[in-house]
């Protein structure tokens, strides 16, 4: 096991956040109204396992804020369910959004920073029935969402507009190729564009409070190429990562979300190029993914060099597996990967990582992210030593540096 009394470190940033983070689908349990619900009940669903209760953090939200704090972390991601607060088209409940502004003043009476996400993965089910984001008013819709949600953010300084666009895109097509990694049949322009005004409507209505700092969340996957064919890396990256960094030159603040790398090159169908298998021997996460903590620092540097220098959080980083020693080794690697970066003069404003929680990754509860275990039938907290660690570098402030 990798630890900082035998690794260098370097003093992170004043005011640097270290925290973790969560997606309401993913912890809350029962969220009964949102499309991803749907999809998990319909009969010859390629949803392999349903949510349920999930880890149910809609009740058990003020345990899972206090293990984080107590650790010594200080800030929490967590999204708001646009799917509970507005159950029907222009039916708001000031219940539910009640429920996440005593989320915020948790966070608030533990000393975390709140980091407030609007929109991750999953909507009302009316707004599937309308189309998604092929609804001639898709953009409208979610500017009178923002606006709704911006009601409860009056002290909230981070919001994410929307959870990693590039991978919602091609969201219901996506496929996990575990030889490739994630792939797509192809990408859609005219959602991006879509969303990315939706995204845009949403950072202006957030721009009237004053006070707030916005951007949205780019799925980073490190696109290398075989040497010989950049031209073709360049082409499948554009519509898959860099046009949503492209919408981000503008912004507060762009998230950055790590795991892995994915390597372009030849192939035999139609297109002609394409993903490449990993090395032979390549070491793998419960998802199927390259063991690859190095992406991080390659995610940041790309950021940059494409946003034009907007400032970065590390808002997803983590790896899924049952070894906890292998996920500080793994995070360790990422760390170092990152304070290198930001040796270079990457603009790093903190590190969150994916997940606080043991939780539901979309379609399976095996892949396990967390620095907590969660007892799928008592919902039994148990933090795990990784949670300690991280703590404590966040107590200290200190990032490693490698050896």
């Amino acid at each position: 096991m990798t630890s900082t009394s035998t690794t260098p470190t370097t003093p992170a940033p004043d005011g640097f956040l270290w925290g973790a983070a969560t997606a309401a689908h993913q912890v809350e349990g029962n969220n009964v109204n949102s499309s991803h619900w749907v999809d998990e009940h319909s009969p010859g669903t390629h949803v392999a396992e349903p949510s349920g209760d999930a880890c149910d953090s809609y009740h058990r939200y003020p345990e899972d804020i206090a293990l984080l704090a107590g650790a010594g972390l200080g800030a929490y991601r967590f999204s708001l369910e646009w799917a509970r607060i507005e159950p029907e088209r222009d039916t708001v409940s000031a219940a539910q959004l009640a429920h996440y502004r005593r989320m915020i003043d948790t966070c608030r009476r533990h000393g975390v920073e709140p980091v407030v996400t609007l929109h991750h993965f999953t909507f009302p089910r009316w707004f599937g029935r309308s189309g998604g984001w092929y609804a001639p008013d898709a953009v409208d819709r979610f500017r009178r969402f923002a606006e709704t949600a911006s009601t409860i953010l009056d002290d909230v300084t981070w919001v994410v507009t929307i959870n990693e666009p590039n991978m919602m895109v091609n969201q219901s097509e996506a496929r996990i190729d575990t030889e490739n990694g994630v792939n797509f049949p192809g990408p859609s322009p005219h959602v991006a564009r879509v969303i990315a005004q939706a995204h845009h409507a949403a950072m202006e209505v957030l721009g009237r409070r004053g006070h707030v700092q916005a951007g949205w969340t780019v799925a980073n996957q490190v696109f290398q190429a075989v040497p010989g064919w950049e031209q073709q890396r360049d082409e499948w990256q554009y519509w898959r990562e860099d046009y949503f960094l492209e919408q981000a030159r503008d912004d507060d603040f762009v998230g950055v979300q790590s795991y892995l790398r994915t390597i372009i090159g030849p192939t035999d169908d139609e297109l002609g190029y394409g993903p490449q298998p990993w090395p032979e021997g390549t070491e793998r996460t419960l998802t199927g993914w390259e063991y690859y903590p190095q992406a991080l620092g390659h995610a940041l540097r790309h950021t940059r060099e494409v946003t034009g220098g907007v400032p970065m959080l590390v808002t997803e980083n983590g790896m899924a597996t049952r070894d906890d020693s292998r996920r500080i080794d793994y995070t360790t690697g990422a760390l170092q990967a990152m304070a290198a970066a930001m040796a270079d003069g990457c603009d790093v404003r903190g590190y969150l990582h994916w997940s606080l929680l043991d939780n539901y990754e979309w379609g399976s509860f095996d892949p396990t992210f967390g620095l907590i275990a969660v007892d799928r039938t008592t919902f039994a907290r148990t933090p795990k030593p990784s949670l300690a660690w991280l703590g404590g570098l966040a107590k200290s402030n200190l990032l490693p540096l490698a050896g």
